[in-house]
């Protein structure tokens, strides 16, 4: 959950602090019907009252919210464990609150509350062996905030930014910049950004928050762990623990961070050591607190205590007397500035002298140019006329061969749902553009 920023006005605070008080008593969680109410009122006065005040005293106002919700998160809470009539309970069978503060069912008359449970004989089945020690060691790779699983290395930002080139750019865009449906690794300074992260879209040409690793993400070693064990995409695993470092210190670098107060350049050499002294501008952004041994408690803490989130006890129906106050949109959205397109046809044929789109072609440019547009996917590239040569020199037969049932890093047809004959001439066609 991400902490509550608000950059509003006051009299708008009100309206939204109205319509969230009957939203939330409404669907999970209420004070008495008559406290409620009175409550609702309260916080409208207040506001048309609080009107002509200023926008730091909201600011003020919220931040003691947050710092009394941090606390909360991290005490046991004193509010009644939520219960209904079909026997739901909120403890586990253990005696622990459950983990996202709802409720948990018994198996009773063959039933999960009101849902038919599996109640199914399971004697007889196996669930396989216990794994060695050497396939769990395969698979605990992930790496943790306080630096378990990170491994020794190193690599430098230029040597990142080589790296980067070669297997990123295609999908990331230059300097992080994002495109072709892949997401921005960076937009600017990520201090600057992160303060993005209060903006509220209260007239229609407001900046948005600026969501991106340096501005958001919480820590860095999240990143060192997707980027060893997901990328590049057609070939996640095959990147060195120096060329993962090197290229952490690039993104880094494209981001404008610091590291213990030195900001990264060209001859940056990022080492095991100096990552753990990265400090993400958002590093407390986030609640409850998940990190360390006492992260699951935090959660079932926080979440159980309702006063987090919600106004009261647990409450599903009639939590209050009339008709809720609904708060329309007051500034809709209508117009993009460029305005979108869906429009993907490729150029007609003839059309100012463009060549006839060949069948070929067509499929190309819808299932095989993420691969094959360029070198960085490890793929032989439209052009390449090396690359080609070798992949037809058994001839057109083994090479469809091959792109039906995949071969190194290429999966079976693609990855695409390809037929045989489409499959030839997609081949035809790249073989054609690059002898």
């Amino acid at each position: 959950m991400f902490k509550s920023y608000h950059n509003i006005q006051t009299k708008t605070l009100g309206s939204i602090f109205l319509a969230s008080t009957l939203f939330l008593t409404a669907c999970g969680a209420s004070e008495p019907k008559d406290s409620v109410k009175s409550a609702a009122d309260a916080i409208v006065n207040k506001a048309k009252v609080a009107e002509s005040t200023t926008v730091t005293k909201v600011h003020e106002k919220v931040a003691q919210t947050e710092a009394k919700s941090t606390s909360l998160s991290t005490k046991k809470a004193a509010v009644a464990t939520p219960s209904d009539n079909m026997g739901g309970s909120g403890t586990y069978a253990n005696g622990k609150f459950v983990i996202d503060g709802g409720v948990t069912y018994p198996v009773k008359n063959g039933k999960i509350a009101s849902y038919a449970a599996n109640t199914q004989e399971k004697k007889g089945f196996t669930y396989g062996r216990t794994p060695t020690k050497n396939e769990i060691a395969a698979w605990d790779i992930d790496v943790m905030p306080d630096g378990t699983g990170l491994p020794e290395g190193k690599g430098s930002v230029e040597e990142g930014d080589e790296l980067y080139e070669s297997k990123c750019v295609s999908c990331h865009g230059d300097f992080g910049s994002g495109g072709g449906g892949y997401p921005s690794l960076a937009k600017g300074n990520a201090y600057e950004g992160q303060k993005t992260l209060k903006n509220q879209r209260l007239k229609p040409d407001d900046d948005g928050p600026v969501r991106v690793f340096g501005t958001y993400w919480a820590h860095a070693s999240t990143l060192w762990w997707y980027v060893k064990t997901g990328m590049p995409h057609p070939a996640p695993m095959s990147l060195s623990n120096d060329e993962v470092y090197a290229l952490c210190a690039y993104i880094l670098s494209i981001n404008e961070m610091e590291i213990d107060g030195e900001e990264l350049d060209d001859e940056y050499v990022l080492d095991r050591a100096k990552f753990l002294k990265i400090e993400m501008p958002n590093k407390d952004g986030f609640i409850p607190n998940i990190d360390g041994k006492d992260g699951l408690e935090n959660v079932r803490a926080f979440y159980h205590d309702t006063s987090n989130y919600g106004n009261g006890t647990r409450c599903m129906k009639d939590c209050f007397e009339g008709k809720a106050k609904i708060q329309p949109i007051t500034i809709e959205m209508k117009e993009f500035n460029p305005p979108l397109s869906k429009v993907k046809d490729l150029p007609k044929e003839g059309a100012n002298g463009a060549a006839k789109v060949t069948e070929g072609q067509k499929i190309y440019e819808k299932s095989c140019a993420v691969c094959h547009g360029n070198d960085s996917m490890g793929a032989p590239d439209l052009g390449n006329k090396e690359a080609w040569a070798k992949v037809m020199k058994p001839g057109i037969d083994t090479a469809l061969k091959n792109a039906i049932t995949g071969k190194n890093a290429m999966p079976p047809r693609g990855g695409t749902s390809l037929k045989d004959d489409e499959l030839k001439k997609a081949i035809e066609y790249m073989y054609s553009k690059s002898k």
